[in-house]
Order: structure tokens, then C-alpha cells, then sequence
């Protein structure tokens, strides 16, 4: 039988995430959840219906077993949800969109639409949250590229660590801001811009459909993506982490388990997770030994998972009735 605790993060979530969404449903004067936009009150509808799936979700991913596999469901439900809105949103009605703007859905444009543009970004400022308060969850849970790269690498990943990936971040993204800034500098239109976004992001599909495939690892997220190299540096703002204790016999069977190339046989040799860990907990199904915890201050290893899940799962479900372009 499920522990009341158990219950207990389930309806920490159910009741979080309907405040939140119900201080934005009260608050905003402009219909931010979808339903209410076409119809009066269908808001709180939305509101319930979002919560309970957060409550489920945190039902089912409090069991380290099965963590891995909800974790991957409710990533690819965000993405579906998330490329069926865009679709909606171009084809039939911009009702469905979040600003009533088109914005192209690259995840490099976080970084460069405000440099390009001038000004801020709600979609900026939602990633920058989610690094303040869960740390690299974006990269695991809430990126909309980051589900199909996810898919992409299922199967057993190799030992094999991909040793220029570091060099290869830094260029890419030192890469994207300066051609940004030359575009604006030099006044390209829009169009032109956006011509310019549109590639880089068929350039990350094709590295997802030959190399993520191929390699069973999610190397879009791990080598190319810009915004996985901003996280990899600016997740360490926020008091997670996540160690490997003195049980550890060593067996490597963690390393099959993880996409993001941040457990490789140094890392397990040197008790850490690597640079590239997104704090996904997908390795601790594996862990025969429950080496590979959560930390954070002076909590225990459970307790502190169970925070992770609660801001996690929570912020999802907030994202999954607000994540539109």
C-alpha cells in the first residue's frame, strides 16, 4: 500500500498549482488559460483539470521505479500539447497563442529574441525562474525540443563519453549571441532573423534525428542546444544537487540509463554527477545500491527528492496551462 506521505505530495501539488493558476485566473485582467478565452469561467475547469493531473503525476513519480518513465510521458504530453497549440494557433485561430504573437519555437531563441528584439521576454523570464527554483529541471521536464531528443535517444546509452562536447557548448553559444547581436547591429529585418532562427532549429531537429538516434544519447541537448549550456552554468544558483554515496560498488549500471552524458565511469569513480546532470533521477531506478540521492541543505536524501518533485511537477503543471508562444 502507498505511504500517506505518498498522498501527501499529491496533494501538495493539487493544492499549489490551483492557487497559482487561481491568482493568475483572478489576477490577470487578460484571459491567460486557454479555456477561459472562449469560454466565461471555463478557466477554473482548466484549473482542476490541470491540478489533478499534477496530483497524479506526483503520485506516480514518487516511486523511484517508476520516476523515469511518468517523467517521460508528461515531458512528451508538454511537448505534444505545446507544437499542437503552435499548430492551432497558425492554422486556425491566434486566440491559442499565449501573447496573441507568433514567436518561432527554437529554444536558442530564448536567449537571442531579447537580444535581437531590444526588449524582455516572458518566455526568458519563465526559463530564468525555473533555474531559480529547480535548478536544470528545464532541461528534463519543460523544454519542448528537449522531449523530442528525449524520444529520439531511447535504448541503451554507451559508456562512451563524448569528450569535445564542453568545447563544442561554448563555441555554439558565444556563436549564437554574436551572430544576434550582428543582426540587429547591421538592422536585418524580421524576416531575415527569423529565416536565420528557422535554420539553427532544423540544424537541432537533423542532429536529433541522425545523432541522438544513432547514439542513444540526447546529443541536441548535450553538445548543440544553447540554452542546455546557460543551465549547465546557471543551475548551480539553485541548492540542489545531486552526489553518489560511499555505498556505490561501482557496477555502471547507472550509465545506461542516462541521456545527458553526466555519468560516465570518472563521475561514478569521482562520487558526483557530471557537468551536463539535469536532475531527471532517471539512473536511481538502476541504482541496485540507492547511491544516487537528491541533497539539499539539511534535509534527507527522501525529503529532499520529494521537494524536487513537488517544485518540479508543480511547475510543470503551471507551464503545461501557461507554456504557449
Amino acid at each position: 500500500m502507498k505511504s500517506i506521505r505518498s498522498y501527501n505530495l499529491s496533494l501538495s501539488v493539487f493544492v499549489f498549482v490551483t492557487f497559482m493558476l487561481s491568482m493568475v485566473q483572478l489576477k490577470v485582467e487578460t484571459p491567460m488559460l486557454l479555456l477561459e478565452r472562449f469560454i466565461v469561467g471555463g478557466g477554473w475547469f482548466e484549473i482542476a483539470l490541470v491540478a489533478l493531473f499534477g496530483a497524479i503525476l506526483a503520485f506516480k513519480m514518487q516511486d523511484p521505479k517508476q520516476s523515469g518513465k511518468w517523467r517521460r510521458i508528461s515531458w512528451s504530453i508538454f511537448s505534444v500539447w505545446f507544437f499542437t497549440q503552435l499548430l492551432l494557433g497558425i492554422l486556425i485561430d491566434d486566440t491559442f497563442l499565449l501573447t496573441g504573437k507568433l514567436h518561432l519555437p527554437v529554444p536558442a531563441m530564448i536567449i537571442s529574441g531579447p537580444i535581437y528584439r531590444g526588449e524582455k521576454s516572458i518566455m526568458t523570464l519563465l526559463f530564468l525562474s525555473t533555474i531559480v527554483l529547480t535548478g536544470p529541471a528545464w532541461c528534463s521536464q519543460l523544454c519542448y525540443f528537449g522531449a523530442i531528443d528525449n524520444l529520439m535517444a531511447k535504448g541503451k546509452t554507451s559508456r562512451k563519453k563524448i569528450n569535445y562536447k564542453n568545447p563544442v557548448k561554448n563555441i555554439l553559444l558565444l556563436s549564437i549571441i554574436v551572430v544576434t547581436i550582428a543582426l540587429r547591429f547591421f538592422n536585418v529585418s524580421p524576416l531575415n532573423a527569423t529565416i536565420v532562427g528557422g535554420v539553427l532549429g532544423l540544424v537541432g531537429l537533423a542532429i536529433i534525428a541522425f545523432y541522438s538516434r544513432k547514439q542513444n544519447r540526447m546529443v541536441h541537448c548535450s553538445v548543440f542546444c544553447p540554452i542546455g549550456t546557460v543551465v549547465n552554468y546557471l543551475k548551480f544558483i539553485n541548492p540542489f544537487r545531486m552526489y553518489i554515496d560511499s555505498n556505490c560498488d561501482s557496477c555502471l549500471a547507472c550509465t545506461s540509463n542516462c541521456k545527458y552524458d553526466a555519468l560516465t565511469i570518472s563521475d561514478i569513480q569521482n562520487r558526483k554527477t557530471g557537468h551536463g546532470c539535469t536532475f531527471c533521477g532517471d539512473c536511481i531506478s538502476s541504482c541496485k545500491t540507492n547511491s544516487i540521492k537528491y541533497k539539499f541543505f539539511g534535509f534527507s536524501s527522501n525529503n529532499a527528492r520529494n521537494l524536487y518533485l513537488f517544485l518540479t511537477i508543480s511547475l510543470y503543471s503551471i507551464f503545461l496551462a501557461m507554456g504557449r508562444i
